[in-house]
């Protein structure tokens, strides 16, 4: 509740109650996601609107095995339920994997050490291409010197192929939170242009809310573009009467 009411005091129009799940430590079920009108009876009005904030639910899968991807390709239920879906990968395999199959909203990548692989560009394309936002956890960068140099490095070498389409995550403490604004101002020391910088705190977030919506309601998305035509096909249905009248 207090991470709540800081989000709605800094600007925040919508928050995920994040959900970690890490098979490392433990074999651990994907449970039903609590509903935020029972942990939040009246939730707080964003500031300058009318209007409520947003309390979205989150799954985070931390993967370091090949195994740990299943789950993710089954049918469960519950996780059909949560409104966005992140994975953390912790192999250079498992990043491809989240980024060319797996069926995720969000790859989050780690910030606090030095890489073990770098990020290339083959399977990073696919994933900004199948509409996957990454994600960089900005509060290493806060409290930290040595894990600042790391976050700052590790943003820069993927900001370099990933054409701008990140978002940004604080973890759960109030005093570590900063407003949008603020975050907007660190996306520019990650490598960020301006726009970019605010992007990852504004549009992306919502284009990844979207996303999410699209993989929970519909298994595709069909859209038409009317075809332009050609010059010769104009000319062959233009009627023979106005085609005299235009040469004469």
């Amino acid at each position: 509740t207090n991470t709540l009411n800081v989000c709605f005091s800094v600007g925040y129009s919508a928050v995920a109650l994040n959900h970690v799940i890490d098979f490392k430590e433990k074999k651990e079920e994907i449970m039903k996601p609590a509903s935020p009108s029972e942990l939040f009876p009246s939730l707080p009005i964003v500031q300058g609107t009318s209007k409520r904030i947003k309390v979205l639910t989150r799954l985070t899968l931390i993967v370091s095995d090949p195994s740990h991807c299943n789950l993710l390709r089954s049918t469960s239920a519950n996780i059909r339920l949560y409104d966005i879906i992140a994975v953390f990968p912790k192999t250079e395999k498992l990043f491809h994997i989240a980024c060319t199959t797996l069926d995720v909203d969000l790859v989050c990548i780690n910030v606090t050490e030095k890489l073990p692989f770098y990020f290339r560009r083959p399977p990073v394309n696919v994933a900004v291409d199948r509409g996957i936002y990454f994600e960089l956890l900005y509060t290493p960068a806060i409290k930290d010197s040595t894990m600042r140099r790391y976050t700052i490095s590790n943003a820069i070498s993927l900001m370099q192929i990933c054409k701008g389409k990140v978002s940004s995550q604080s973890e759960n403490k109030p005093l570590e939170l900063r407003g949008p604004y603020d975050v907007a101002n660190l996306g520019l020391l990650f490598g960020l242009s301006e726009s970019e910088a605010k992007a990852a705190v504004s549009t992306n977030c919502r284009a990844t809310m979207l996303h999410g919506e699209t993989r929970k309601t519909a298994c595709g998305v069909v859209y038409t573009v009317k075809k332009p035509r050609k010059v010769e096909e104009e000319e062959t249905t233009v009627p023979a009467c106005k085609k005299a009248k235009t040469q004469a």
